[in-house]
């Protein structure tokens, strides 16, 4: 039987400094949803830390779902539910209500309408107060914030030119357009950052 578990390098070296805010802002109990997953190495890592949450995560990518899937057998997590299809884009969303959402290097590697379905989706199943966590790297003021990152954009625009590292002000105003307050910003290792808005 082959092992379907998928690995990527970052998720290794971004988790625990991401667990370390995620302390600050997530609910003692209840669901937490993930936005484009990816291999399930995030969402482990994150159960197994906070073992009193429950853990939701959704991806696009059929192959993903089966990492996320294996990667929780392997563990033998009990808090996270089985994986679900979702593009972030869809106005669809398998889940109703969450009291969490974490979306974790999507924005830059996704066209405009994933962030703008995130910021729509997250609305409808977040309560008034809860979080949307958001890591990844941001343009500050129309700038970039490090050359690494420069760099970083021209890989990008080399996939698809819908992609980028996006303004961070206009993820807020398009986090403001759906019931978001002011984001907190938190810088973090890498040239990235933790933007943590919460429900109007």
């Amino acid at each position: 039987m082959t092992d379907a578990r998928r690995y990527a390098p970052p998720a290794q070296r971004n988790r625990d400094p991401i667990a370390e805010v995620l302390r600050t802002i997530l609910p003692e109990r209840g669901t937490v949803m993930t936005i484009a997953e990816g291999t399930g190495e995030h969402a482990v890592h994150f159960a197994r830390g906070f073992p009193n949450l429950t853990f939701q995560p959704t991806d696009p990518d059929p192959s993903a779902l089966e990492s996320i899937a294996a990667w929780t057998a392997h563990e033998g997590l009990e808090n996270i539910q089985p994986p679900l299809g979702l593009d972030a884009s869809s106005d669809e969303w398998p889940v109703e209500k969450a009291d969490a959402v974490l979306c974790i290097n999507m924005i830059h590697i996704s066209r405009w309408a994933a962030t703008e379905g995130l910021m729509r989706g997250a609305s409808r199943v977040l309560p008034k107060g809860a979080p949307l966590y958001l890591y990844g790297p941001y343009r500050r003021d129309g700038k970039q914030t490090s050359e690494s990152n420069e760099n970083f954009e021209v890989w990008l625009k080399s996939l698809s030119p819908d992609y980028g590292v996006r303004d961070l002000a206009d993820v807020a105003d398009c986090a403001a357009r759906n019931g978001f307050g002011a984001p907190e910003v938190i810088d973090m290792p890498a040239n990235n950052f933790s933007v943590v808005f919460r429900r109007d």
